[in-house]
């Protein structure tokens, strides 16, 4: 059996060369490839910066996208105190060893493994003490940056969405429910599914409206979010005043009326359009979404 561990958040770019020489030395010696993972995300448990960490991928999306890849299996152990406190050696011994009998583990070129772990080299050295063959593989490099799930996160973070997507290798998606909002944007001729996160613990983009894909209804379109406060209809409801501080995620679909309410919608997020805006109006703001959309269809 082989084995990769590790967090895997978003499945990048790098991750996926890990992957790849997981599957492949697994087919090679015709044996079971298994990723050991654990959940919920060290910083969660040990508390550093927990509150503002958010992940790139739910549990469920990393587990699809690492069977799309070919993995046989994925193992995932929960991650309390008392585990962060094993060492590479107690690790690798009654986890991959014991556990899960592998015999041959495949690092990347940044995997920690165990209490205060050393380097990659120094983990590589233990392990191979301790009788497993190793695989190293590179890491993967984009405009002389090595891609690293942090560095996706503060891409995400600045509305770097085009960025993001090169370094994960595909379009960085939201998923929820369409929930009801106050309809004002149907009145101006720009109805929006209101999203409700599935996953509160997965990354927001920054504020801004993106050109994205759209799935709902089982089919694909593509369409307009956006993200932030919205500024410009702050006090033209009732109530409106005391939230204008929550984050809403708004997606106008072109071409597309139909009720949708209470159905899933994921939206991929494929480039940065303008950041969010206060019009003196409501007539200012219809104005620029024309402009905004038709530089979509454009770029489309």
């Amino acid at each position: 059996m082989v084995v990769a561990t590790g967090f895997f958040d978003g499945v990048h770019r790098g991750h996926r060369i890990v992957i790849e020489a997981l599957v492949r030395a697994a087919r090679e010696r015709g044996t079971e490839s298994v990723v050991v993972t654990f959940w919920p995300h060290p910083r969660n448990v040990l508390q550093n910066d927990a509150r503002g960490l958010r992940l790139l991928s739910s549990f469920a999306e990393k587990e699809a996208m690492l069977r799309g890849l070919g993995v046989d299996r994925m193992e995932t152990i929960p991650f309390t105190r008392e585990f962060s406190r094993l060492t590479t050696e107690e690790y690798l011994r009654s986890l991959v060893m014991e556990r899960f009998g592998a015999d041959a583990i495949v690092l990347g070129p940044d995997n920690r493994i165990g209490y205060k772990s050393g380097t990659t080299d120094e983990i590589a050295a233990i392990a191979q003490g301790m009788g497993l063959e190793v695989i190293r593989t590179e890491p993967f490099i984009l405009d002389g940056v090595t891609v690293s799930s942090t560095k996706i996160r503060a891409a995400l973070g600045s509305g770097d969405v085009s960025l993001a997507r090169e370094m994960l290798g595909y379009a960085y998606p939201l998923s929820g429910i369409v929930v009801e909002g106050d309809r004002i944007g149907r009145t101006i001729g720009f109805p929006t599914a209101n999203m409700q996160p599935t996953d509160p613990l997965k990354v927001v983009p920054s504020n801004g409206v993106y050109l994205c894909r759209v799935h709902t209804l089982g089919r694909d379109f593509h369409g307009m979010t956006n993200i932030g406060t919205r500024p410009t209809v702050t006090g033209v409801t009732a109530g409106e005043a005391l939230s204008s501080k929550v984050r809403t995620v708004e997606t106008h679909i072109f071409d597309f009326d139909e009720e949708i309410y209470g159905l899933d919608i994921r939206v991929e997020f494929l480039q940065r359009i303008r950041s969010e805006q206060r019009f003196a109006s409501l007539s200012e703001l219809r104005n620029q979404l024309v402009r905004d959309r038709a530089l979509c269809q454009s770029l489309l």
